[in-house]
């Protein structure tokens, strides 16, 4: 009797499958605006697939939050009131906090080294102005203290904030990025996760992260106080 060890060969990626994550992939990278119809037709020829199969893939990116779906409206992107936004980064405080927290006292020695390898990168992204590279270096950052937690659950409930399209909407309105501070209020939260610090590292992720949402509250203000709309953010 042979000892070899079959490996169960991997399931086919069906046209589904593919069409989906490529539609998903382009509405996250910010390919289109806020609100935007997405028609049967377009999406067919977009994603070479039929419009059974883009039915299928829109009904499910709807249920996840990604598009719409009204009847006579047709499926459109998510659009942001800066109410839902701002709810949204208050929930991502909660949740990101926690997992700092977490990851403090889960985080694997290279996992630490990781981030210590992302934080000095986004220091020369910094000192050079490269805006571009400190926001995908910024990423990177999140996702390894959010992957270093070990809590797949709280990690999805991040996921199903849709926290990029947020801030993708609201593009037009940041400061100058990276905003000052940011730099400093990630080597703080990599300190409290290096020193081992669970409380600390909730309390600078919860920090950092409530930075990010005045900012853009003060920026709204300030756009429609320029515009003569006025505000009724709060």
């Amino acid at each position: 009797m042979s000892d070899e060890v079959i490996t169960p060969a991997e399931p086919p990626i069906t046209p589904f499958v593919q069409a989906y994550h490529h539609l998903r992939d382009l509405i996250i990278a910010g390919h289109f605006e806020p609100n935007f119809r997405l028609t049967e037709a377009d999406l067919t020829k977009l994603l070479d697939v039929s419009r059974g199969t883009v039915r299928s893939v829109t009904a499910k990116l709807a249920q996840e939050g990604y598009l719409t779906s009204e009847p006579h409206r047709g499926v459109r992107t998510r659009d942001f009131s800066i109410e839902e936004a701002i709810s949204i980064l208050e929930a991502r405080e909660v949740l990101e906090s926690a997992l700092a927290a977490k990851a403090a006292v889960s985080a694997t020695d290279a996992e630490l080294e990781d981030l210590t390898d992302i934080c000095e990168k986004m220091a020369v992204a910094d000192r050079d102005k490269a805006a571009s590279d400190y926001s995908q270096l910024n990423r990177q950052f999140h996702r390894q203290v959010r992957k270093s937690a070990q809590q797949p659950t709280l990690d999805s409930f991040v996921d199903a904030l849709h926290y990029p399209l947020v801030m993708r909407q609201y593009r037009d309105l940041t400061t100058v990025h990276p905003r000052q501070s940011s730099l400093s209020e990630h080597r703080t939260i990599l300190y409290s996760l290096k020193t081992r610090n669970a409380d600390a590292a909730s309390a600078a992720m919860r920090h950092h992260v409530a930075a990010a949402r005045r900012a853009l509250l003060i920026n709204v203000d300030e756009k429609n106080s320029s515009s003569g709309t006025g505000s009724n953010t709060g």
